[in-house]
């Protein structure tokens, strides 16, 4: 025996095993292997679109965060300019009362003082009468004998005197 080449009979059995068995693993494993492969390699397509969708939803998202922030921050934005203009508004109305108030406080004082020195000025004259009066009776005494009369002359003497 030769160890060297092999054996047509070898070779032939060895090649007719080998188609058998290549037959044999068409038949039955090729089918569910490529299957398996086939399916495992869509899973992973589709674990890959929904891992892009998902990232295109989370930058949607985002956009959307950032746009309903900016609305936020711009809304935020004009309560505060309300909320001054209102401010400047309420402190403008109550200074302009407060004056219009001050100007009446300060009419009424004026009108007041006005009925004051008039009553005043009335008493006065009325006191300088009758004071003028008792000083006239007394240097005149009985040059005059009606006491109408003298207060007549008395009143007539007073309002050709000016008094402030």
């Amino acid at each position: 025996m030769d160890l060297v080449t092999p054996g047509f009979g070898l070779v032939f059995w060895t090649a007719i095993t080998f188609l058998i068995l290549l037959f044999i693993l068409r038949k039955f494993a090729w089918k569910p292997i490529l299957g398996a492969v086939s399916d495992r390699e869509e899973g992973i397509k589709d674990a890959l679109a929904s891992a892009e969708k998902a990232r295109a939803e989370m930058e949607n998202l985002h956009a959307d965060n950032e746009r309903i922030l900016q609305e936020a921050r711009a809304e935020r934005e004009t309560l505060l300019k309300d909320a001054r203009e209102m401010k400047n508004k309420m402190i403008s109305d109550a200074k302009e009362e407060a004056q219009v108030q001050a100007a009446k406080m300060i009419e009424q004082a004026q009108a007041a003082i006005e009925s004051e020195k008039k009553a005043a000025m009335a008493e006065l004259k009325s006191h300088v009468a009758g004071l003028s009066l008792d000083i006239a009776e007394k240097v005149v005494g009985d040059e005059l004998s009606n006491k109408d009369k003298q207060l007549k002359l008395v009143e007539n003497m007073l309002g050709e005197a000016t008094l402030n």
